[in-house]
Formats: structure tokens, sequence, C-alpha cells
């Protein structure tokens, strides 16, 4: 008896091997035109993460340190927005987390330089999950004349965003067509890369106790989307990549309360074109969002 159970345990294993061996993985690496479906929404996302500077870079001493916090809206996409998968033809669940969280320190440096880090804490909303989102910026006040200024800094971000985009975890084992269409069996744990780096200028005006300012940035974004996910069988692995240079336009205004905080507000714009009909022309559908930040100044 033992040795039947040992036989039947070693078939067993075999059979598992067997089958998980046979399973088909797909490997494919495309480079994407900028104004494709999928990388339209790759742009778009990633622009949610723009580390603008919010009005006229701080006049810091060197070894004087800065904390923020900012909020910033990720606008909600209709049916036709989300249906980007396979040039348009297959809609993905890209209406995850609403919002999109930082963390930013600040430190004075010699020259009237200021260096930031930022960071994106990794909690996760709705199945997505910042994964070692880090951006990092250098700057300076270059004109001062009364009431108005002018800043200039670099700035550039590194990391990703995990989620369950190809296949929803809702749809993962339904077994009706209609609803899961593309055979979707588990849910996937695909990854965005919000790669990028870029030159912004801001120009602002004081008016009272009120400093309102327009940026003006050339951003170049290297985006990618590592697939993982398991649909009839096929363990899809593919990666996409998308690269381009964005403009981005934020208006805004900061006020300071107390001898050390001050908040402001902006409205981010960045154009972002995109062919969802290959027989029509390209379209600007852009990106929209409002941001909410909040600093405090150390002595």
């Amino acid at each position: 008896m033992r040795g039947r159970s040992f036989l039947l345990s070693a078939l067993l294993l075999s059979g598992v091997s067997t089958i998980a061996s046979a399973q088909t993985i797909h490997r494919g690496n495309e480079q994407l035109d900028p104004d494709r479906p999928e990388a339209w929404a790759m742009h778009y996302f990633t622009a949610t993460s723009f580390m603008t500077g919010f009005g006229q870079t701080p006049t810091l001493r060197p070894g004087q340190w800065a904390a923020a916090v900012e909020l910033g809206h990720v606008p909600s996409l209709n049916d036709q927005q989300q249906r980007v998968g396979f040039s348009g033809s297959k809609s993905e669940d890209l209406n995850k987390s609403p919002v999109i969280g930082r963390l930013r320190g600040l430190l004075g440096l010699p020259g009237g330089w200021v260096a930031e880090l930022g960071y994106t804490p990794p909690v996760e909303i709705d199945g997505a999950r910042p994964r070692a989102l880090v951006a990092a910026a250098i700057g300076r006040l270059l004109l001062e004349r009364g009431d108005f200024s002018l800043s200039a800094r670099l700035f550039g971000q590194h990391g990703s965003v995990s989620g369950d985009i190809t296949c929803p975890a809702e749809l993962a084992g339904v077994e009706d067509g209609t609803i899961n269409p593309y055979g979707c069996q588990a849910p996937s744990d695909d990854r965005l890369r919000l790669n990028y780096y870029g030159l912004e200028l801001t120009p602002a005006l004081r008016h009272g106790a009120w400093q309102w300012h327009a940026s003006l940035a050339a951003v170049r974004v290297e985006t990618e989307v590592q697939v993982d996910a398991l649909t009839y069988g096929v363990h899809d692995l593919s990666r996409l990549t998308a690269k381009d240079v964005l403009p981005a336009i934020a208006f805004g205004t900061t006020r300071g309360f107390g001898r050390r905080w001050r908040w402001g507000a902006e409205v981010v714009y960045v154009p972002l074109q995109v062919q969802r009909d290959p027989d029509r022309s390209t379209e600007n559908d852009p990106l929209t969002s409002v941001r909410l930040h909040l600093r405090y100044e150390a002595n």
C-alpha cells in the first residue's frame, strides 16, 4: 500500500509538472507610436504625477529645510477613453485611485539652489499600488524684481504603479464570454513605469498676501507597461514602451499663514494627442488635474 501511495503521488506530481510546463508564455516587446491609444493612456497617468514646483522656488539658506505634502486629482475616464488595449479595441480597468499623493522634502544649498526629494507612499487604493515611486528636483530663483519673480527647475521621477488593469479581479474566472471576452483566469499584476525628466520655468506675481504663478514645462516621458496576465491558459508577459516630449502648463496660487506655513492650489494641463480611429486624424484628449499643496519651512 505504501508503494502504491508513493507511485500515485509521483504520478500526480508528474502531471502537475507537465501541465505547468505546457502553459504557453507570450513575451511580446513593442515600441508604441506616441498617438496610439495605449501610449495615450500611459502618458495620461504619468502626467498625473508630474512634480510641479507650486509657484516660486522658496528662498532657503544653505542647510535650511522645508517639508510639504501634496494631493492631486486623477480624473475618471469614460468608457471610450478606457478602450485602449490592442490599438483601442479592448477595454482596460483604468479608473483606479481617484487621487495621487506625495511627500516632499526641500533643502537649501549654496548659491541659492534648492534641492527637492519627493516620495509617493505605497498605499493601495482600489487595486493600484505605487512601487518605489521617487521624484527629485533642483531649482533656484533666477530673478526677483518687486512683486515679480522668475524661477527655474529641473525635475524627474523613477518608479512604477501596479494593479489589475488588463484582467480586473471582478472578471477573473467568469465563464460568460460576453462578460469576460478575453478569458481572464486570474487578476493581472500589471506594472506601469512612470519615468520622466523635464525643465520648468515659473513666473510669479505677488498681490497682497497671495502669490499667483503660471508654470510652463517640457517633460520627456519614458513610460513602460509590463503586462502579467493569465488568459485562456496563456501567460501574457508582453511589454509596451512609449516615449514622447510633453508640454505641461500649471496655473495656481499660494498664500502664507503663520510664520512658517504656506498652502497652495493649482490646475495642471497637459495636452495629449491620440488616434482612436485609424481612418481619422489625431485629436487632443488632455489631462486637466487640480492639486493642493501644504508646506512647512523650518527656521
